[in-house]
């Protein structure tokens, strides 16, 4: 009962935290500046705030968890940090819904991490669905050479390896990762500081990325970054597949950006891919509960 619930408690903190995230890109759209400010603003923010929840917890109770928990903690900030470099780099190198699209590949990319460093070997099916999924990273990818987004994609699929590379180690260490999440935005801030100071502040509405970065990212990140510690690597990622779907929908609402032909095909591939993938999953899960519970009746 204790296991269920925890993987309960897990399956929502992850959805509210992928849920939150799907607004990410249209924010950073509307704010309307460079690349570099927008960083800084937005990793700025999420620094600032994270510091201070982490303060009023370790303030009000003693059992707050801890800045950076060890080695792991800081190589999972350097991650995210890195990857957060990645992904608002992509934002400006590519279309919204190649990025989205690509970022789901983080799923798979988690799954293979796993596999080869926490020895859970992925199901047959996983193997399929990274197969098809490859296939349909490939048509995007493929459709953006000599339309100036290759760079973007490349950037995309290194930040979707960034964030599965730190949600398998947070799972491997089993500690609690929320704050270093947060605290790995220190990286992108100072390097996109240091941008800002020789290349000029430009931002025309920075009320935008300020609420985004101080608001939606920690939330989000957090939540992300906790639910390892109550279930899979690759059960996490798959959270991250909301702003695959929403964020180009919100997107299409505000700035009237319509996907490519190639970008919906590959796109339409890795969402269906997934889809039946997590159904499967779920399938796998029902009968495991169903024989536990004729093996160990109440």
């Amino acid at each position: 009962m204790t296991v269920s619930h925890d993987h309960s408690k897990g399956l929502l903190i992850a959805a509210l935290g992928g849920m939150a995230l799907t607004v990410d890109i249209p924010l950073i759209r509307l704010a309307d500046g460079a690349p570099w400010t927008i960083l800084m603003l937005r990793s700025g923010t999420t620094l600032l705030a994270g510091l201070i929840v982490w303060s009023v917890w370790r303030w009000s109770t003693p059992s707050a968890p801890k800045l950076i928990p060890g080695r792991a903690g800081l190589v999972v900030a350097m991650l995210y940090g890195l990857g957060s470099i990645a992904f608002i780099t992509a934002v400006f190198n590519t279309t919204t819904a190649n990025l989205v699209f690509i970022l789901a590949f983080n799923t798979m990319f988690a799954a293979l991490l796993s596999w080869l460093f926490l020895g859970e070997r992925p199901r047959p099916a996983t193997f399929v669905t990274m197969a098809v999924m490859i296939i349909g990273v490939g048509i995007i990818v493929g459709g953006s050479i000599g339309s100036g987004h290759l760079f973007g994609d490349l950037l995309a699929a290194t930040s979707a390896f960034c964030v599965a590379s730190a949600i398998t180690i947070s799972r491997h260490s089993g500690k609690d990762m929320g704050f270093p999440a947060l605290i790995g935005v220190v990286l992108p801030f100072l390097v996109a500081a240091y941008m800002v100071w020789t290349t000029g502040f430009h931002v025309n509405a920075p009320w935008w990325i300020i609420l985004n970065g101080g608001l939606v990212i920690p939330f989000s990140f957090f939540c992300l970054a906790t639910a390892p510690k109550h279930i899979s690597a690759p059960e996490v990622a798959m959270f991250y597949l909301l702003e695959t779907v929403l964020a180009p929908v919100w997107v299409w609402m505000v700035f009237n950006e319509v996907p490519s032909r190639d970008t919906l095909i590959g796109g339409a591939i890795l969402i269906i891919a997934l889809i039946a993938h997590s159904l499967w999953q779920l399938h796998l899960g029902r009968q495991r509960h169903a024989a536990l519970a004729v093996r160990h009746p109440a």
